[in-house]
């Protein structure tokens, strides 16, 4: 099968892939891109930052970098059928004003539609805390745990119209020790996440070919 580039042109130090990162809560992983953009010879460069939450710790990374934060909840008032779109279109509007070319996902806790996801498809990255396609949805370590197996990790992934099911782009494994808890499995995960993520980027950025899955 014949692989091709995610992105319709390779990032450069001097013209990098505009990105924009997606965050519910604390923001780390975010912090850690930000950081590792830092780096004069990186090919990407985060133009814009989204929330979904006005107390996410992450607002406080964003500003340290100067990274432009916008905030758009859901508008509770609506009719239910119409808050996911109503919130889409808010953050489609940031988007498109940003010119962005690749969406990150760093911990956003809202599933995108897949009349959003289609817009943008294959340029919406998630990183998720396990090894795909074991255990996905919302609380991975806990799966893990329950299921007594012995290796967890994490997995970037395209995103597509299911449930963490979007073509795989790269893994890290960790192990999993007979007394673990939640909170040291995640503590662990999370160590590698910050080392994948901006890993995979850095590729995909600069025109590393995909297959994608069909």
């Amino acid at each position: 099968m014949v692989g091709a580039p995610l992105i319709p042109r390779i990032g450069t130090p001097e013209n990098p892939i505009r990105i924009a990162v997606l965050f519910s809560g604390s923001g780390t992983g975010a912090n850690a891109l930000f950081c590792h953009q830092v780096n004069e010879k990186c090919t990407h460069k985060t133009v814009l930052s989204i929330t979904n939450k006005e107390d996410a710790g992450g607002i406080g990374f964003a500003d340290q970098y100067g990274i432009p934060i916008e905030v758009e909840t859901v508008d509770q008032s609506l009719p239910k059928q119409e808050r996911r779109s109503d919130q889409e279109r808010r953050i489609m509007e940031h988007i498109e004003h940003y010119d962005v070319e690749v969406i990150i996902l760093s911990g956003y806790m809202r599933i995108l539609s897949e009349d959003f996801v289609s817009v943008y498809y294959p340029r919406i990255l998630n990183i998720h805390p396990s090894l795909l396609p074991a255990f996905p949805g919302a609380d991975a370590h806990s799966d893990v745990l329950a299921s007594e197996v012995r290796v967890s990790g994490c997995t970037v992934h395209v995103v597509d119209s299911g449930m963490d099911s979007g073509t795989i782009l790269g893994q890290c494994k960790v192990p999993v020790f007979t007394d673990d808890s939640r909170a040291n499995l995640a503590r662990r995960v999370q160590v590698e996440e910050h080392r994948l993520y901006p890993k995979i980027i850095d590729l995909i950025c600069s025109g590393h070919e995909v297959v994608l899955d069909d």
